[in-house]
Parts: structure tokens; C-alpha cells; sequence
């Protein structure tokens, strides 16, 4: 297990333990199976939050500062949006054909 260094207002901020557990990552239904979790987790969060909590200004200087907590959906759905972006690239890249997402 990669130990990780948190910053306040609950954002993990070691790149260096993420890059280690993606890199140990090694097959697309593991990659698959961790992206669940993780939107799991993050609607588990959202979800039993309050409106007031989701209203609260984020504090860290480093990510959305100033921004409302439930800004973050947006921020989660841009940076899925990128990274998916740049899969169809690599994949391409190898002579992939990807799925059309919104068929």
C-alpha cells in the first residue's frame, strides 16, 4: 500500500503515491474496476452531503480555490473528459478503432 500525504480540505495531493498506483495497474478490467470505485466513492461523498456542505467555498489554493465544494462534479466530469480524450488518441495511435461513447 502506497503511503500518501494529505493536504487540507480532504485533496490528495501526492502525485507521486497516484503515478505508483496506476502503475501497478496492469490489466483493463483491474483500470475498470478501480474507475468504478472511485466514481463510487465520489457519489457516495456528493450524495450524503448536505447543500450547505456543498456550498462551503473550497479553501485550498491548489484546486478550485474559492469555488463552492459541489463544483467539483463539473471538475470530475472535465478531467474524465480529457482522459478519455487521450485514450481514443493512444488507441488510434495503435491502430484501434474506440467505441463511440454515445451511440
Amino acid at each position: 500500500m502506497v503511503r500518501r500525504r494529505r493536504v487540507r480540505d480532504g485533496w490528495n495531493m501526492d502525485f507521486e503515491g497516484h503515478l505508483a498506483e496506476a502503475r501497478a495497474v496492469t490489466s483493463l478490467a483491474e483500470a475498470i474496476a478501480w474507475v468504478d470505485r472511485a466514481y463510487g466513492r465520489a457519489i457516495e461523498v456528493i450524495g450524503s452531503s448536505s447543500d450547505e456542505e456543498l456550498d462551503t467555498p473550497i479553501d485550498d489554493p491548489q484546486i478550485m480555490q474559492g469555488q463552492p465544494r459541489g463544483a467539483i462534479v463539473n471538475g470530475i466530469t472535465d478531467h474524465t473528459a480529457h482522459h478519455r480524450g487521450a485514450l481514443t488518441v493512444y488507441a488510434r495511435l495503435l491502430g484501434k478503432e474506440p467505441v463511440m461513447p454515445y451511440a
